[in-house]
């Protein structure tokens, strides 16, 4: 993406517009995520991912699928906008001729996550708890020696009501919980994802300069996303356990991210660190497919010069 320059808006444009396309194509998959795991041994209520979006759709109905969408609907677009736009200009800007190195790739990749992070831990933090609830609703419903005696059903707030109860009892810090372990799992991302991007989208250029196809960025998206994912999984994994305020009578509480994984491999096995590993893949790789086609495509441009004809 060195090689093509655009104008801050479009990039900020576009990457809204692919962040848009991609969570509300993949986001019953991402629920199915955060639901596997976040359940721990003794309180297991879903054995896979399709069993998980069954058990939602009979207890929930179809929506209950997106729980938590419209958080990442308002947020994903500035979230996105800002790791494309941010990757593009570290690029720019630590490129020698057009050129980079992997170093100066994996380093522009690591300022994309490091600046994204400051949307992306409250984004996920309220879009967690939204997902979870359904589970934890579950639990009370079909294992009731798991929920603590005397806790009283209550109805599952909204993302407001959530950011207002964080901000009363913790003030900002609240929405930023879990950041340690979000700068953890984004940074590493970036730094695999954007070079490994980069690299499979160049074997597919026309000519020495030419663009690749739009079908080449949108498997190279895919295949350095799922790679990504899987990658960062076990922090993912940590993030996820860290932001949930709600849990079982049975399951752990973590005080930092030393516990989390001291406990998880305690009390789980190694291969808890692994849980929604798949179900991960799943939502990366169409995601960040769908983005760079967006990005690359230029759909920003076009709406912008669009706008602009009308104008004169």
């Amino acid at each position: 993406m060195a090689d093509k320059q655009i104008s801050l808006p479009a990039k900020l444009i576009n990457g809204g517009i692919a962040g848009l396309i991609g969570v509300t194509c993949v986001f019953p998959i991402d629920l199915a995520k955060t639901r596997l795991q976040n359940q721990q041994n003794g309180s297991r209520l879903y054995t896979s991912m399709s069993d998980c979006l069954i058990k939602t759709i009979r207890s929930e109905g179809y929506f209950g699928m997106y729980r938590g969408a419209a958080v990442n609907l308002t947020l994903v677009t500035p979230e996105k906008a800002i790791k494309l736009a941010a990757n593009d200009l570290f690029r720019h800007h630590l490129s020698k001729d057009g050129k980079l190195t992997l170093l100066k790739e994996m380093l522009a990749g690591c300022g994309a996550g490091t600046c994204q992070v400051i949307v992306t831990t409250p984004m996920e933090m309220l879009k967690i708890q939204l997902q979870d609830a359904g589970r934890i609703a579950a639990q009370r419903k079909l294992m009731p020696e798991t929920v603590a005696a005397g806790t009283v059903e209550t109805k599952s707030p909204t993302a407001i009501q959530l950011t207002r109860e964080l901000f009363r009892e913790k003030g900002i810090a609240g929405l930023y919980k879990g950041l340690g372990a979000t700068v953890l799992r984004d940074v590493p991302f970036s730094m695999i994802y954007f070079p490994l991007f980069a690299n499979l989208n160049n074997l597919g250029k026309r000519g020495v300069d030419g663009p690749a196809p739009f079908y080449v960025s949108f498997i190279s998206g895919c295949l350095a996303g799922s790679t990504a994912a899987v990658a960062v999984n076990p922090i993912d994994v940590i993030k996820t356990r860290l932001q949930s305020l709600n849990r079982g009578s049975t399951e752990d509480t973590y005080s930092g991210v030393n516990d989390c994984i001291r406990k998880i491999l305690r009390n789980e096995g190694p291969s808890a660190f692994l849980k929604g590993a798949y179900c991960r893949a799943l939502v990366i790789a169409p995601l960040f497919g769908i983005a760079q086609v967006v990005y690359f495509l230029g759909v920003a441009e076009y709406i912008i010069s669009s706008l602009t004809k009308k104008d004169n």
